[in-house]
């Protein structure tokens, strides 16, 4: 059984590992991808129901993670492939989920389950099989017993304990610090494929431990949880934006650069999740299919630029479904930020370009005369390799 903190019952078939599991109940609409939503560690302590009809049909590789371990709580499908095919595979999602004890469901009721958390909001949720059964008042009771999404302080649970390098492929261009707060492996790659040389850093790290590694750019990662409680990050972040070292936040990342510009947070009613958002560039009109994964979102004016501490700011992206803060920048400095993941593993590659954006920034700050305010926007030529080419 799949049971909601409001009471409601859905009644599936055991897939993946049996027991129990509670967490945040979500919903992705991506049609491909779902190794790399498993191994987010943005999905940290979420149930995550796949909207797709179709999951496990192309089972599971050794290349794809995006961790070192599935990072969901529990699993909602609704017709689990019987088989799997592709010459990539090594086993089945169904083998996948029980090597890593991932308890999950197949309900015929994905549509139904979907609609209910549009209407109703994220909420928390169990769910419940073999020995773990029990009547349902006693399951919703374990169900509300467990804690929510709104203030988790989450980012340290995933994030490295170790710092480690990735280097640059073919020549060495720049140094980027990038501080973990749960990174996905596919982002530091892409930096390395435009010949970055990546220092992950763990989420504790401080503004001081930063700038001792004299980096040409910093990056903070995507990540799960409440971004009111990332104090420290935020304190980080706002030693680099004095240091006036080139800047560039995606998802979480956003957020901590929202709240280091003095702006707050809010909970979405259901948040983002999947790979087909629109999303707009304020200046340009032009409008990218992203990839998304947040429950939490920046307040900020919509129309013109706002005061901070570092300058004029702006609001750079918005989404088209709801007006949700998708991007921010700085315009008198070189800081930038968006809220969904340009680095996008199973697509879409619409905004890989952002990455171009960072670099020509680390260039201008050298003094080369590239000329950029902010985020760049006539990107230049740089070749990005797809999935495939990392041996995917």
């Amino acid at each position: 059984m799949l049971v909601l903190e409001d009471g409601r019952v859905f009644h599936g078939i055991p897939y993946g590992a049996e027991g129990e599991t509670f967490g945040e109940m979500v919903f992705n609409t991506g049609m491909t991808g779902y190794q790399e939503t498993l191994t987010d560690p943005s999905y940290h302590r979420q149930i995550v129901a796949m909207t797709a009809p179709h999951i496990g049909n192309t089972g599971i590789n050794d290349e794809d993670p995006e961790s070192s371990r599935i990072w969901v709580s529990g699993y909602v499908v609704r017709e689990p492939a019987r088989v799997f095919s592709s010459w990539r595979a090594g086993r089945s999602l169904d083998d996948y989920l029980k090597e890593q004890g991932v308890v999950g469901i197949a309900i015929p009721g994905t549509r139904a389950l979907t609609r209910h958390l549009r209407e109703r909001g994220a909420m928390r949720a169990g769910v419940f099989s073999g020995a773990a059964l029990a009547p349902v008042e006693e399951l919703l009771e374990r169900v509300l017993r467990s804690p929510g999404m709104e203030g988790a302080d989450l980012a340290q649970q995933v994030s490295t304990k170790e710092p480690y390098v990735v280097a640059a492929i073919g020549e060495k261009r720049f140094t980027v610090v990038a501080v973990d707060l749960g990174i996905k492996s596919m982002t530091p790659h892409r930096m390395a494929e435009r010949g970055c040389e990546v220092h992950v850093l763990p989420a504790t790290t401080t503004a001081g431990e930063i700038l001792a590694l004299d980096p040409d750019g910093v990056f903070f990662s995507n990540g799960p949880g409440d971004p009111a409680t990332a104090d420290g990050p935020v304190e980080a972040l706002r030693g680099v934006l004095d240091a006036g070292i080139p800047f560039f936040g995606i998802c979480f990342g956003n957020q901590i650069f929202g709240r280091a510009l003095g702006l707050g947070t809010y909970k979405l009613r259901y948040g983002h999740r999947g790979v087909n958002q629109p999303v707009q560039d304020r200046r340009t009109g032009k409008v990218e299919i992203s990839a998304h994964n947040h429950g939490f979102a920046v307040q900020a004016p919509l129309e013109g630029p706002f005061d901070t501490s570092y300058g004029p700011a702006e609001v750079s992206h918005v989404n088209l479904n709801d007006d949700c803060v998708e991007g921010l920048r700085l315009i008198d400095r070189p800081a930038y930020s968006v809220q969904y993941h340009p680095e996008a593993a199973a697509g879409p590659h619409d905004s890989a370009g952002l990455f171009d954006d960072f670099c020509a920034l680390m260039e201008q700050a050298r003094g080369t005369g590239i000329e950029v305010a902010g985020a760049v926007h006539e990107r230049p030529s740089v070749t990005t390799n797809t999935k495939g080419s990392k041996g995917a």
